[in-house]
């Protein structure tokens, strides 16, 4: 098993896996944080793109200089320009003395630039030109300041897209990634799913001076494997603590994936997936609806049909099976690589 842990001594817990696809990332990272040129990252909330850049910034040969670090979405496009570059006394209301900027703070070493599809054009442009020349001016200034910084950058927009309608510059996004590194999301990395639950639930319970380490029932671990986790580690770290907050004793019973349903809404199954969040140890399977399917064949193109009869394969499987993806692959036949194909083409429709 991977875990990032050892690497630098403020990085998140989180960092932990040892699926097929979190090692190669891991892997891929650690080759390009050694070659001297800018990295873009891009991901999902919550995939942990923070603690990429960190990463990638402490296997660097820059490691004992500066990381700073500034998220494009926190601040207003007046005040983008302004942190990146700085400003001199009297440029505008209010700056009454000159300020450097995180270019000039990361001189050295790494400037990591979160939600990098926020920043507006014109601050863009100047980005470009340190990227180019490694020379910029202070807002307010006419005096030019050389620096020597690696960027990287993170984003879970569509920059490609951006640039198409001309909201990002192509010529930026292309001087940004010499490498472009995809953050696995955790409905991906199945296998890492009961590894980072373990660590989350025994870390919680020492929190709360508890002795014995918390153990998940088969229902509430096959629960959480098969939950689509759209916001990631971040979403498992926080159900996985109020599981153990929740639960009178070590053994786990019942989770809870959305807090915001109502305590006393009615149970549907080991999950209700209609009121997310709510567990039995009792439940039938249901059974795909294959006659009426090929009764109302012809009323439908051949593809939606098709589409329509492996969603209702699926969906049975996945309740036969208590929501184990690997035993509803056995039920249905199915390599698990297979299985997982077709989950991913319909996950929008599997999913609560």
């Amino acid at each position: 098993m991977y875990d990032t842990r050892d690497d630098y001594s403020d990085s998140m817990p989180e960092a932990m896996g040892e699926s097929d696809v979190f090692l190669d990332f891991q892997d891929r990272l650690s080759r390009v944080a050694g070659v001297d040129r800018s990295v873009l990252l891009i991901g999902e909330r919550g995939t942990g793109k923070e603690l990429a850049a960190r990463r990638v910034h402490f296997l660097s040969k820059r490691w004992q200089e500066p990381l700073v670090e500034l998220n494009c979405a926190a601040l207003s496009a007046t005040l983008i320009e302004s942190e990146l570059f700085g400003h001199e006394a009297g440029s505008f209301t209010g700056a009454q003395r000159q300020r450097r900027g995180r270019f000039e703070m990361a001189d050295g070493g790494t400037l990591f630039l979160d939600e990098l599809g926020n920043i507006p054009l014109p601050v863009q442009e100047k980005i470009l030109r340190v990227v180019e020349y490694g020379r910029f001016e202070r807002v307010g200034g006419t005096e030019q300041v050389s620096v020597d910084v690696r960027i990287v950058g993170a984003t879970n927009a569509d920059l490609i897209a951006l640039s198409a309608q001309g909201l990002f510059m192509r010529d930026l996004l292309d001087r940004l990634s010499f490498e472009v590194l995809y953050l696995p999301p955790l409905r991906e990395r199945q296998e890492d799913i009961l590894v980072l639950a373990n660590y989350f639930a025994a870390h919680m319970s020492a929190e709360l001076g508890r002795e014995d380490l918390p153990e998940f029932s088969e229902s509430v671990a096959a629960a959480l494997e098969s939950h689509p986790w759209r916001g990631n580690v971040r979403e498992l770290k926080n159900v996985v603590e109020r599981a153990v907050y929740q639960a009178a004793e070590a053994r786990i019973e019942r989770i809870v994936f959305d807090p915001f349903v109502s305590p006393y809404a009615p149970l549907a199954g080991p999950i209700d997936r209609t009121s997310p969040g709510n567990e039995t140890t009792s439940a039938s399977a249901p059974e795909p609806e294959a006659g009426g399917l090929i009764g109302s064949a012809f009323e439908r193109p051949f593809g939606e049909s098709v589409d329509l009869f492996e969603q209702q394969l699926l969906s049975a499987g996945l309740a036969a099976s208590r929501f184990n993806q690997r035993k509803a692959a056995e039920l249905l036949g199915l390599t698990y690589h297979q299985f997982r194909g077709l989950y991913r083409k319909h996950a929008d429709t599997l999913q609560e």
